[in-house]
This record gives structure tokens, C-alpha cells and sequence, in this order.
């Protein structure tokens, strides 16, 4: 019963939004302060997007430096592979 008792209050609040929304809209004032919180909505929009790119870039440039580390280390680790390979043949008795 609490949760359908929840849903009226959440649908009454949204329906009196609207009306408020639209009655506020009517009047010349009205139609200036939502017009300041449509701009303020989209600048606050516009600077959570500048910050998703700037992070988005930050982590793309972490993520090319750790490939380029293991790429590096892969490198390091097949030349030193390599070394002992032919280290190990030159050890190796010739029959």
C-alpha cells in the first residue's frame, strides 16, 4: 500500500509541475526565469561535457602510455630471451 501510495504522490508531483511549468510560461516574468534555468541547465550541460572529454582524453593518454610500457617490456623481454638462446647454443657442446 506504501508503494502505490509513493507512485500518486510521485505522478501528482510531476502533473504539478507541468501546470506550474505552464502557468509560470504564461507570464512575461515567468517565461524570463525559465529562460535563465533553460541557460543554466545548459551551460551546467555544457561544462559536465567539457569534463567528460577532458577525462576521456586523459585516460586515453594512460591507457597509449601503459601500451607503449608493455609493448617496450614485450620487446625487452624476447631480446633477452634471445640472448640467452644464443648464449645457451654457444655454451652447448659441439659434437
Amino acid at each position: 500500500m506504501v508503494n502505490v501510495r509513493s507512485l500518486v504522490w510521485f505522478v501528482l508531483g510531476i502533473a504539478g509541475g507541468f501546470v506550474a511549468a505552464h502557468l509560470v510560461n504564461k507570464d512575461p516574468r515567468g517565461q524570463e526565469l525559465l529562460a535563465q534555468v533553460d541557460a543554466r541547465i545548459g551551460e551546467f550541460a555544457d561544462r559536465m561535457s567539457d569534463a567528460y572529454h577532458e577525462q576521456e582524453t586523459r585516460l586515453s593518454d594512460i591507457l597509449d602510455d601503459a601500451k607503449s610500457v608493455a609493448a617496450s617490456a614485450v620487446d625487452a623481454t624476447a631480446d633477452a630471451v634471445g640472448s640467452v638462446a644464443d648464449a645457451a647454443k654457444k655454451a652447448a657442446p659441439t659434437d
